[in-house]
């Protein structure tokens, strides 16, 4: 690939450069003019590493075990009639209900084939009846879709492709790209960890995936954290926050020094059904709801509480929320659950916003955060739209790959 070829050139000239500072030199040139000569070969060479920005876009939504209709319009949820984005990400939880069955086999080939055949929909203004998604691929460990390069079929700058997915049980992760950009991104691998039943369990955890975009480094974990609405269950959550960084390691690359925890990569971002809850009273959550008091239920989000206090996820960033609560709701209802019930249901669930999306460390700027109205489950599907800053390794006369920058 041509991102890779220049990787390997950049590390070789610089190797040439280090190598002639430590290499005595021999003939009639001085050691001074050597240095002088040496330090304007390496800024010629710096000059063509630089920054270009692209536009993300990260998904989330816990669908609660139904499975998408075949004329679902996902549009909104990707926002497609905003500027459109150079890379897709997309997060769900529980894409097959959470029963015994379906805990201790990990994959739904079927299910994972419907969202991608739908998000393909949308994303290229297709039909899904058009998509032939072969099912041979959903069987493997580790799904990595072939990338397009510039000998390929051409097509217009909104032509999406589906660059990596993967399903641990409920959890699924899929990620699409520009076309143009495939010949770009590089060491694809994914990481699942299960933090369910007996510690171990997909019934919750995370799936994470890594690729490179020119020489910047990506990883997006899509989790589902432990649930319960009683006080102390957010130790839970922290708990399985603290396993997923722990525990996920992507395998190494022969010969490359690339990343394999989750807070080594350049650019990180977490996403999914966090399940942390209001740290109130339900009645006085329920009336803030109502009114829209939107300050004084974050005030005592338990999410924000535990960054705060450095017990789950320190130093990670998370955009001002100004939308209503995402969970959890009547189904196919615009109605809170319990809301409308005169006599107390037997297991009640206070509005919360469970669904979120952070991230952590620099080079990522957020400008959009918002939740879809669909009521396809009891949760709302959130999203979030990043400006992503890519170092890119840049030789004379080649074109910039930055897309909508």
């Amino acid at each position: 690939m041509v991102a890779e070829l220049i990787m390997e050139a950049s590390n070789i000239l610089r190797k040439r450069v280090n190598d002639d500072t430590s290499i005595p030199h021999s003939g009639n040139m001085s050691e001074a003019s050597a240095q002088s000569s040496n330090q304007a070969y390496f800024r010629s060479q710096e000059y063509y590493i630089h920054h270009e920005s692209f536009k993300l876009f990260v998904g989330s939504w816990n669908v609660g075990g139904v499975r998408p209709p075949d004329n679902l319009n996902l549009d909104k949820l990707l926002n497609t009639e905003d500027t459109m984005a150079d890379i897709y990400v997309l997060g769900f939880q529980e894409i097959v209900p959470l029963n015994a069955g379906n805990i201790l086999a990990t994959e739904n080939s079927d299910v994972s084939v419907k969202w991608n055949s739908l998000i393909k929909a949308a994303l290229n203004k297709r039909t899904p009846a058009e998509d032939t998604l072969q099912k041979t691929e959903i069987g493997e460990s580790q799904r990595i879709y072939p990338l397009r390069t510039q000998s390929s079929t051409k097509s217009n700058a909104t032509d999406y492709k589906c660059i990596i997915s993967k399903q641990m049980v409920g959890i699924y992760i899929t990620i699409w790209a520009r076309t143009e950009l495939h010949q770009y991104i590089n060491n694809l691998g994914v990481s699942c960890v299960g933090c369910g039943i007996l510690g171990r369990l997909g019934n919750k955890g995370s799936v994470s995936v890594r690729f490179c975009l020119h020489e910047t480094s990506f990883c997006f974990v899509c989790s589902h954290l432990a649930s319960g609405g009683k006080e102390g269950d957010e130790r839970h959550r922290n708990a399985d926050a603290a396993h997923i960084l722990a525990r996920t390691l992507f395998l190494p690359e022969p010969l490359r020094h690339l990343p394999r925890k989750i807070l080594d990569h350049d650019r990180v971002i977490w996403l999914g059904d966090l399940n942390y809850r209001i740290h109130l009273p339900e009645d006085t959550t329920r009336s803030l709801v109502k009114n829209k008091e939107w300050s004084l239920l974050l005030e005592n989000d338990q999410l924000i509480a535990e960054m705060n206090k450095g017990r789950a996820f320190e130093e990670w960033h998370e955009e001002l929320i100004e939308f209503a609560p995402t969970y959890k709701y009547d189904q196919n209802s615009d109605d809170y659950y319990g809301s409308g019930q005169k006599i107390k249901v037997k297991r009640m669930r206070a509005p919360a916003w469970c669904d979120r999306i952070i991230w952590f460390g620099k080079g990522l700027k957020q400008i959009q955060y918002n939740r879809v109205e669909s009521r396809l489950s009891d949760h709302r599907p959130v999203y979030a739209r990043f400006t992503a800053y890519v170092e890119v390794s840049k030789l004379p006369g080649m074109q910039s790959s930055a897309l909508s920058s």
